[in-house]
């Protein structure tokens, strides 16, 4: 086993970087304080192919591995966490489902222009009365007489890019007889055609420039050529696409942690008190410590979840278990760094003047979208267990 990146990897972590750097963290926080959508910079990050890591460059994508995907969303998210979060919701949740389940002319109309960046996607899942228990749907989607197309009535909650997507892949269940998650099925669905509405702009804690929404249909007609995958097949297609949705906030997690521990050990260096920098005491040393051994050990089971979601998807296998373990550990190193090292700065890591609050409202989001905290542990212990 070794640790090393390929020449590969760290250019595009070097170039994920540069672009982060200098074109989204001097803007992070005027977008987090308007709550504005930034929409130039997501348009160029899809100029250097981060829009469409893994996807494969006949469908508009950069056709890179899993764990370069990972850097990117880390080095990103350092920068701006809402910047992250778009970037890892083109790539995943609704990349990942089209890439996997598309069939050919699916991908080259509707993942080409999203991988690419010419357009945004989005994924709707989640409803006002059921997020984790996805089975408790309501969403439905009614096959025609003639068998050309669906009509789809549904209400969708908390839709990350929801007031920008251009496509959007949506769940309804097509056959509402049918006991727990059977019944559900997949769709493509068109914002600009007549039937899709978006609700208000949700006003979040954290990750503001990050546009979420409700969305609902009315009686919208969905072609049967924009089923994804078969009918029934639906809930399969979710809990696929949020496996590897989860080693995308894990990747984000991290990133929001690094950014504060950077900015808590250079104030550590800093900050005199009593005569001496406060890195010097061994209170805020013993901060520093354990901040730097949870972000190597989530470090490492991020790049474990990334690596072997390549595998997984090549092979047919499940990642369940290696990205449920990575989001719950750096999703909650997350809060905790961002924690500490807000503590370490004291009355300026209150002010909106330091980026330390940011990263705080910020890092919370990751321990609930994509899974909460207790949804993953019960996704490891049932594993483990072998018992539900």
């Amino acid at each position: 086993m070794h640790f090393e990146l390929t020449e590969e990897q760290q250019m595009i972590r070097d170039a994920a970087r540069e672009f982060a750097q200098k074109e989204i963290a001097p803007v992070a926080a005027r977008f987090d304080e308007s709550g504005e959508f930034p929409t130039e910079t997501i348009r160029q990050a899809g100029e250097l192919g981060f829009m469409g890591v893994e996807i494969p460059e006949a469908y508009g994508g950069a056709g890179l591995d899993s764990l370069s995907f990972a850097l990117v969303i880390e080095e990103i998210s350092a920068a701006c966490a809402a910047h992250g979060v778009i970037v890892s919701v083109n790539n995943t949740l609704f990349g990942v489902p089209l890439l996997d389940f598309g069939t050919e002319e699916q991908k080259k109309t509707y993942l080409a222009p999203v991988a690419s960046g010419a357009v945004n996607g989005a994924y709707a899942l989640t409803e006002p009365q059921s997020g984790s228990d996805a089975a408790a749907m309501r969403s439905r989607a009614v096959l025609s007489d003639d068998g050309s197309h669906y009509v789809i009535n549904a209400k969708k909650a908390w839709i990350t890019s929801g007031p920008v997507a251009r496509y959007i892949v949506l769940f309804a269940k097509t056959d509402p007889d049918a006991k727990g998650s059977r019944g559900i099925s997949a769709f493509i669905v068109d914002t600009e055609e007549p039937g899709f509405e978006r609700g208000k702009t949700e006003p979040k804690l954290g990750i503001r420039a990050s546009a979420t929404c409700e969305i609902e249909l009315t009686d919208y007609r969905c072609p049967v050529e924009r089923r994804l995958g078969e009918e029934g097949e639906g809930f399969r297609i979710a809990m696929q696409v949020l496996d590897a949705g989860r080693v995308g906030i894990a990747a984000q997690a991290l990133g929001i942690a690094q950014a504060a521990y950077d900015a808590a050990l250079a104030w550590s260096r800093e900050r005199h008190a009593f005569g001496a920098p406060i890195g010097t005491f061994q209170t805020i040393q013993n901060k520093i410590a354990d901040m730097k051994m949870r972000i190597d050990a989530a470090r490492l089971l991020t790049y474990r979840a990334a690596w072997s979601k390549g595998i997984a998807r090549r092979s047919g296998a499940k990642n369940t278990v290696n990205g449920s373990v990575a989001k719950l550990f750096a999703s909650e190193t997350a809060t905790y760094v961002a924690n500490e090292a807000l503590q370490i700065h004291g009355g300026m890591g209150y002010s909106k003047e330091m980026p330390l609050e940011r990263y705080y409202r910020d890092a919370k989001i990751t321990e609930i979208y994509e899974g909460t905290s207790e949804i993953q542990r019960m996704v490891i212990g049932r594993h483990e267990t072998g018992l539900r």
